[in-house]
């Protein structure tokens, strides 16, 4: 199937791809703002990886959003660690996004050659190219989701005839909400109905709501459940990392398209080692990680996260390059006893050869998929 072929699909299929996939990440702006930037390949003094071995110039269009959950990207790309990567045969333009729909779309339209997403996003990616678009090649985040609740909610059974929020019907945090309220006997449906009423919508909406008891909870990620405690004296009631073994479960990673992959094999892998960096020195430097991140959002949308926010939102993620490959076959099985996803066949879905050279050149345990 063509480029032109799957554009064309994913906009017929444009309600099954929102319903089934969106991740709306967005940081303290509800805009689905696009921007594209360009960043030549400058140094930070430190040695570089060179992206291509036969000289020739390539242009590496990125996307990301401008959220805490993407601040492997934000950082990589603020502290100039994938233009060093990259090396000075490569062109790094980026573009940013609120919501996974939007990137896939420009994907299959051949706007943007990679991404960071999240996990929901790229199974609709793939399954709607029948496995041909995209491949996953790195994780990036795990964690930072929460169920928030009103003071006075304090189990399950305290849920039964309020109205709970998601960020978008059949997202990741909508999955693991319906999924949650299952296991623990409460009914719910896609059109609100059911012992709980789940309200997709979208993040900063949510918080104005709870604030007016419009909606008694929401499943939401970072920074947003940190918003919703600091600023709606919410409480935590579900973490979902409690849910998972290890408490590990992707939240970001990063896709490629199949296309680029095979044409710019280096470049691919000189991104992944810009993606390791990157995740290396958000571990090792926390605080000017986050001014770092926070610096590139402002740049993005024009406003900052206040700083008690990001502190406290960075403390419940996890920068991993390991995409916690089994959490994500897990989401996908979720989705489909939910009816809010087809079946879909995964194999094939992970590429992580590439992403096992850098991680083995550096001396850092390798990762596996499914």
């Amino acid at each position: 199937m063509s480029i032109r072929r799957l554009t064309l699909a994913l906009a017929a299929a444009a309600l099954v791809v929102a319903a089934c996939g969106g991740d709306n990440s967005g940081s303290g702006s509800s805009a689905t703002t696009a921007r594209a930037a360009t960043t030549g390949a400058a140094t930070t003094g430190a040695a570089s990886t060179t992206a291509t071995t036969s000289g020739e110039k390539v242009t590496l269009r990125l996307g990301y959003y401008p959220n805490v959950t993407h601040a492997t990207a934000l950082v990589g790309v603020e502290k100039g660690i994938f233009a060093e990567k990259l090396g000075p045969n490569v062109k790094l333009e980026t573009a940013t996004y609120n919501a996974g729909p939007a990137a896939i779309e420009a994907l299959f339209a051949d706007a943007i050659d990679a991404t960071y997403i999240g996990p929901n996003p790229a199974i609709n990616g793939f399954a709607q190219s029948n496995g041909e678009a995209l491949k996953i090649i790195s994780g990036a985040t795990s964690g930072g989701a929460f169920l928030v609740v009103k003071p006075d909610i304090n189990s399950p059974a305290d849920l039964k005839g309020k109205t709970i929020a998601s960020p978008q019907l059949g997202n990741t945090q909508d999955v693991a909400l319906r999924k949650w309220l299952k296991d623990n006997g409460l009914s719910s449906d896609p059109s609100g109905g059911g012992d709980v009423s789940v309200k997709p919508q979208d993040n900063a909406a949510t918080l104005d709501a709870f604030k007016q008891d419009q909606v008694q909870g929401a499943w939401v990620p970072e920074p947003w459940a940190t918003r919703l405690v600091q600023e709606g004296s919410g409480k935590v009631l579900v973490d979902e990392k409690t849910l998972w073994p290890q408490g590990q479960f992707v939240t970001t990673h990063l896709i490629v398209s199949s296309k680029f992959l095979k044409d710019h094999p280096d470049t691919v892998k000189a991104l992944l080692a810009g993606q390791v960096a990157a995740n290396d020195y958000v571990n090792k430097n926390p605080a000017d990680a986050q001014k770092a991140a926070n610096d590139q959002i402002e740049k993005i949308t024009q406003k900052r996260i206040a700083e008690g926010v990001i502190a406290a939102a960075w403390k419940n993620l996890t920068f991993t390059d390991d995409p916690v490959a089994s959490s994500l076959k897990t989401s996908a099985d979720n989705a489909i006893a939910l009816e809010l996803l087809k079946p879909v066949d995964l194999a094939g879905i992970y590429d992580l050869g590439p992403l096992n050279e850098v991680l083995k050149a550096a001396g850092e345990p390798e990762v596996k998929d499914l």
